[in-house]
């Protein structure tokens, strides 16, 4: 997997060292809020030896996201395939350190995996996955070039499909 910078983020491919630091934000309710809650420690070594499984595989996956200035783990910023209403999907997913809160660090990261996804991987199509609540996260959508596709019933909850193509990002 690639890496990718920005101008406050090294997105890199996740190690077997990040399991400490990446139990710790996963395991803080506001860092998972909006999902299906905290993780504990096992839970997190599931996700990380799925991201990293992806890897291996040369398939689009999640980057941990490293604030430069004091080279800390500080989140996710990625891919996840999902399955929404009966057609696969690739969502750009990420979680922040609730004391980065509010510095435009996730928009920054979207948007680096949102150029990798058309630049690189020549993808058609990304979405990201919101719940109707989660007003930051809509508004990140949109600062991204994503609109609204259609809401739709999503594990169970009530959810709006955020959509971004190529050519939509090109303002064509």
């Amino acid at each position: 997997m690639t890496a990718l910078k920005t101008s406050r983020l090294n997105l890199r491919p996740f190690s077997e060292g990040d399991l400490d630091d990446l139990s710790a934000l996963m395991a803080n309710a506001d860092f998972m809020r909006f999902s299906l809650g905290v993780f504990s420690r096992e839970q997190t070594t599931g996700f990380l030896e799925k991201a990293r499984g992806r890897d291996r595989e040369g398939l689009p996956s999640q980057f941990a996201l490293i604030f430069r200035p004091d080279q800390k783990l500080i989140g996710y910023c990625g891919f996840f395939l999902q399955t929404v209403d009966d057609v696969e999907e690739l969502e750009i997913g990420y979680r922040l350190d609730p004391s980065y809160w509010g510095h435009r660090i996730a928009t920054e990261a979207a948007r680096a995996v949102r150029d990798h996804a058309f630049d690189d991987l020549q993808l058609s199509h990304v979405i990201s996955l919101i719940h109707p609540e989660n007003i930051t996260s809509r508004r990140m959508a949109e600062k991204n070039g994503m609109i609204p596709e259609k809401e739709t019933i999503f594990r169970g909850f009530p959810t709006i499909v955020f959509g971004i193509s190529p050519e939509q990002r090109n303002g064509r």
